[in-house]
């Protein structure tokens, strides 16, 4: 008769049932411990590579897909509101599409809308950032942007007016959450490239500061580079649609009679009416169509392409802090002697782009050479920050205030020679020097946006800091616009005189910034509050709080985990073996946790 085998194994000993586990460890006394507690026997060395490489390109295309959603968002916005504003500064248009709806009131209560609601968006910025999370806010203000290009079917005060005034509360959230993704992929992609530096060291060691800004110049190339492209694309519309309806130089430009240094406001003398023929309904509704489709696009790109820039814990650490002390941090920042001494260049930064759009472009470009050449100016432009965009890269090799003050120094020497040139109206030889003029200025705000954001990446590297600090920045751009919106009947030597010391200021300021750093001066920060959990789970009864911020983790010893910038995939082998024994109390790495379970503790 066949023994039976026992019910339960003998403890220490190999019975019938085999003398081997699942993982093919010896059972039984004799089994070597360091079987038994160290890595995984079918750890695949070349399979861990490929899987850090998928991640590093997961980052690649987040921020492809950012730059690109970015790009496709301004050019539809700044398309669609040239084009609109074209079309309602005809007498004739509105005469005969609108009567006497009042279109000229609307259209000022629409700007004052987008160029207004900016300057309370420092109170609800970061709350915002903070409860939907950074990628959910960029998506939720590429549709608010969507939104205002749909209210284009049907041109109405309570259409326009509301749609203006939701995305002028959207533009600082969307800029400041885009600079944030930027940065935290560059972080990422360090985090992906260094991953055997980071398991020597131990999960509570954070990378040696700096350590990512390499990655975060070449990613604000990047980002700008598309960027600046916006201003381009947004000129198809005037291209290929308006310009054919548009009569020339000689009509529109009849009663003008001084340009560039010598004008007042904003083309003084300019012919009322602008349009040979009407535009058919038909054809409009064509290219809102158009311009709505590719608002979409950005959006898609935005939900489907873009991967979180936190991990979930990560999320709940920011927001836990307290919404209270969240919406004080941004007005806190302001101790710190860096960004105030940074607030100056914030200011021009906003200055510089309304001058290129309004003072240069118009001023001196449409006052004398005709409506028709004012896309091709833009262009000019755009193209030209778009290429300078890649000077950035030089900042690889040379310290970094050498971009700002070299983007600063073509800016003053353009302003200076605007100040003393004056073009005569309906002259054309001297259209070169505008489309010059327009290439020079695009290659200072090409370095000017890429330099600036650049350094807040590398100035402020805690994840708990850069909403504020984004945030900061883009509302002082938001409040520099505003000023330009309330000073745009003022001569054209004021507005020069204004942005001539406003640059004079910021460099000086960010040199004086440069000089403290260098003598040691330590900036003073707020503090970040300890993450307050309500929810008492265990992840949070840990020894090892992976949830401790990285300032936290400097003072008292805890550190983050390494945040995950993409979605996590299920690599095909194992987990590696780290340079110490992976004991039952050893916290896994991203690459174990990916197995989907939690390293040797689960087995």
């Amino acid at each position: 008769m066949e023994a039976v085998p026992p019910l339960y194994r003998v403890a220490g000993a190999a019975g019938p049932q085999g003398d081997e586990d699942r993982l093919g460890v010896p059972d039984g006394p004799g089994g070597p411990l360091d079987e038994l507690v160290g890595a995984y026997p079918n750890y695949n060395e070349e399979e861990e590579r490929r899987y850090y490489r998928r991640k590093r390109l997961g980052v690649l295309k987040n921020v492809l897909a950012a730059s690109a959603g970015g790009m496709l968002t301004y050019a539809v916005y700044l398309g669609l509101l040239q084009m609109q504003l074209i079309l309602h500064y005809d007498e004739t248009y509105r005469e005969v599409k609108y009567g006497n709806m009042g279109l000229p009131d609307i259209d000022s209560k629409m700007l004052m809308g987008i160029n207004v609601t900016p300057i309370a968006a420092l109170l609800y910025t970061p709350v915002l950032i903070r409860f939907f999370g950074t990628k959910w806010m960029m998506f939720l203000a590429v549709g608010i942007y969507a939104l205002f290009v749909s209210t284009n079917y049907w041109e109405r005060y309570y259409t326009l007016v509301p749609s203006a005034v939701a995305l002028g509360m959207a533009i600082v959230p969307l800029w400041a959450s885009m600079g944030n993704y930027i940065t935290r992929m560059a972080q990422k992609y360090y985090e992906y490239s260094h991953y055997k530096e980071q398991d020597d060291q131990g999960p509570q060691k954070r990378p040696p500061r700096g350590s990512h800004a390499p990655y975060l110049l070449v990613f604000q190339v990047i980002f700008y580079s598309f960027f600046h492209l916006s201003f381009a694309c947004a000129q198809l519309p005037m291209i290929y649609f308006l310009n054919h309806y548009l009569y020339d130089l000689n009509h529109t430009l009849y009663n003008v009679q001084s340009c560039g240094t010598n004008s007042q406001g904003i083309l003084s003398g300019f012919n009322k009416t602008v349009l040979k023929t009407l535009p058919r309904s038909r054809n409009l509704i064509v290219v809102e169509s158009v311009l709505m489709a590719v608002a979409f696009l950005a959006m898609l790109l935005v939900l489907g392409l873009c991967g979180a820039a936190y991990r979930p814990t990560e999320e709940i650490d920011l927001r836990s802090v307290g919404w209270g002390n969240i919406f004080q941090l941004p007005f806190k920042h302001v101790r710190d002697f860096r960004l105030r001494h940074l607030v100056p260049f914030f200011i021009y930064s906003g200055f510089e782009v309304l001058f290129a759009c309004t003072g240069l472009t118009l001023g001196y470009g449409v006052c004398s050479v005709g409506l028709e050449r004012l896309a091709h100016l833009l262009v000019a432009y755009s193209l030209g920050a778009s290429a300078a965009s890649l000077l950035g890269l030089l900042g690889l090799w040379l310290p970094r205030s050498v971009p700002l003050v070299a983007g600063a120094g073509v800016h003053l020497l353009l302003t200076l020679s605007l100040f003393f040139w004056a073009p005569t109206p309906r002259v054309l030889r001297h259209i070169w020097i505008l489309y010059v003029a327009a290439v020079l200025w695009g290659v200072g705000s090409a370095l000017n946006k890429t330099g600036l954001s650049t350094l807040l990446g590398i100035l402020y590297e805690d994840k708990e800091r850069q909403d504020f600090v984004f945030t900061i920045y883009h509302w002082w751009q938001a409040v520099a616009i505003f000023t330009v919106y309330l000073g745009s009947s003022l001569p054209m030597k004021a507005k020069l005189a204004v942005l001539l010391l406003t640059l004079v200021a910021a460099a000086a300021s960010y040199l004086w910034m440069e000089q403290k750093l260098r003598r040691g001066v330590v900036p003073r920060q707020p503090r970040i509050p300890r993450p307050q959990h309500k929810v008492r789970g265990y992840r949070y009864l840990e020894e090892d709080n992976s949830d401790e911020s990285d300032a936290e983790g400097e003072r008292g010893g805890g550190g983050g985990g390494p945040g995950d910038g993409v979605e996590e995939e299920a690599p095909p082998a194992g987990p590696r073996p780290g340079p110490e024994p992976a004991g039952l109390c050893r916290r896994p790495c991203p690459y174990e946790q990916a197995l989907g379970g939690d390293g040797p503790e689960e087995q």
